[in-house]
């Protein structure tokens, strides 16, 4: 037996799937930097647009959000508004804003008197530190409001 005949031939596939790997990496690291995230500047405009100049007290709303997020994959996201749920006075909504995503608004929930309670929780992609915003619409027109800002670490080593 020579040593030509005992070569080991890698399939032309493998070779291809190398070349698509490299091409999509490639690909990915020239769109990475350009990822646009949404700024405080962006998240004034979107509050301006669907509050318009209206007045937002402090109080009433409550966001429970990790001081710090390791992973900002999952970062859970809780939000609270102190409202008896009554016919007469209600929380009709509650629009939570973040100047790290793409874009300003994240969400926006909706709610009747026969909600009962005026709160909701979700799992948040936090790209980057952040800072959080709830705007709760009262059911006679006033806004409340609170912000809170989520460091994200990179890999939970801070950064």
């Amino acid at each position: 037996m020579t040593s030509r005949s005992m070569a080991v031939h890698e399939p032309a596939h493998s070779r291809r799937q190398a070349l698509k790997f490299a091409a999509a990496a490639a690909f990915a690291a020239v769109l990475a930097p350009r990822m646009v995230h949404a700024t405080e500047a962006q998240v004034a405009d979107e509050l301006k647009k669907l509050f318009g100049g209206k007045t937002m007290a402090e109080g009433k709303v409550k966001l429970d959000v990790p001081e710090i997020a390791e992973n900002g994959l999952v970062g859970p996201l809780n939000e609270d508004v102190d409202s008896a749920m009554t016919d007469k006075h209600f929380v009709k909504s509650i629009d939570i804003f973040a100047d790290g995503n793409p874009q300003p608004q994240v969400v926006s929930y909706h709610f009747t008197p026969e909600s009962g309670r005026a709160a909701a929780s979700i799992r948040m992609r936090l790209a980057q530190t952040q800072n959080v915003i709830a705007v709760a619409e009262m059911s006679d027109g006033s806004l409340y409001s609170t912000k809170a800002q989520v460091k994200v670490t990179i890999g939970g080593c801070g950064g």
